[in-house]
């Protein structure tokens, strides 16, 4: 290797990694320095590929990934202005995702840190998704609580340290982002169908119709949003055996309601248990307009601030994961040339554990 991590500490020098993202049918290449400044952060989106299926096909997937991939580490190349030669490491994700997707990039990241003998740090796809909010805002450190929600997952997490974490919730059944793609499905929006309830909502009444709002158990921090998909396809189910007109607006802020209130709630009660004083969003779900206002308004009135990255660093990307792999970097978490995907990865990440 260049330098040992030691090494790298004493002289406090720049590090740049490279990281790559592939978990499902975005491939991006990002060139980021010390965690926080990205140079570039390329992204190859297959939605258009995608929607003429109503998801993401993984086989269809993974070819993509390895058609696109080596163009896309050239452009980050060239735009960051940064050589192989000047790689200190490289970042990639390994779980959780589409095995095939996953093991396009992890292949091509262990290529790389083989041929240069750089370090290779193997970075979780939630822990980037956390690690996104970083590189917007540049002060932030933990602790916080933080609300990861996607088409995948839906976690409320305590974050201790940089890598370090407690899971206080997840979801039970459907994610928050698979909730809205079913619900956008079935009112015939299209894919992917956050953007497009949300889009819808803004034209709608969101008391128009009381759709349920599940918070389990009194003390839980785990989501569940099947029943609520339920009721809404049985609404519209209902609506069409009454020859009743279905009012997509109404439908589309009435359900998108139900679901930021209970993800809006849990986070701010989880915060206030544990004691800090930020929280955070984060996936997909994050950029999510009504979930924005929501998260402000309760945190506003509970004496929290509130952090969320850009829309771009919402979405599946690589700059996420650099942030990430920079603080396994520093902490000594490498991984060797094994390393494999694992598509159900959980998230139990400890400081100075490989």
């Amino acid at each position: 290797m260049k330098d040992t991590i030691e090494e790298n500490k004493n002289r406090d020098k720049e590090i740049i990694l490279m990281a790559i993202e592939t978990s499902c049918d975005e491939t991006s290449v990002a060139i980021v320095k010390n965690g926080r400044e990205v140079l570039s952060n390329q992204i190859y989106s297959q939605i258009d590929i995608h929607q003429q299926f109503g998801g993401v096909v993984p086989e269809v997937a993974s070819r993509n990934h390895l058609e696109k991939i080596p163009h896309i580490i050239e452009a980050a190349l060239e735009e960051s202005k940064v050589s192989y030669e000047d790689l200190d490491g490289i970042a990639v994700t390994y779980g959780p995702g589409l095995v095939g997707a996953l093991l396009v990039g992890l292949s091509t990241a262990k290529a790389i840190a083989y041929g240069l003998h750089i370090p290779l740090i193997g970075v979780h796809h939630i822990d980037g998704h956390i690690a996104a909010n970083y590189i917007e805002d540049p002060h932030l450190e933990p602790p916080f609580v933080c609300l990861v929600a996607s088409g995948g997952h839906s976690h409320l997490v305590y974050v201790k340290d940089y890598g370090e974490y407690e899971v206080l919730g997840r979801t039970r059944d459907d994610a928050a982002g698979e909730a809205f793609d079913k619900i956008a499905r079935a009112l015939k929006l299209g894919y992917p169908g956050g953007p497009l309830i949300d889009q819808k909502a803004k034209e709608g009444n969101s008391h128009a119709i009381e759709f349920p709002r599940s918070y389990l158990e009194g003390d839980s921090y785990d989501f569940s949003f099947s029943g609520l998909k339920s009721s809404v396809l049985n609404y519209l189910n209902s609506c069409k055996m009454k020859g009743k007109e279905i009012v997509v607006e109404d439908v589309a802020a009435s359900f998108q309601q139900a679901v930021v209130e209970v993800l809006a709630n849990k986070t701010i009660k989880a915060a206030l248990e544990k004691k800090v004083d930020k929280v955070c969003l984060a996936g997909g779900v994050a950029a999510n307009s009504a979930l924005r206002r929501a998260m402000k308004d309760l945190a506003g009135k509970n004496g929290l601030e509130l952090g969320y990255p850009s829309p771009i660093l919402c979405t599946d990307n690589a700059a996420m994961i650099g942030a990430a792999g920079y603080y396994q970097y520093r902490q000594g978490n490498l991984k060797d040339l094994y390393l494999n995907a694992v598509p159900n990865l959980p998230l139990i990440l400890k400081k100075n554990i490989g």
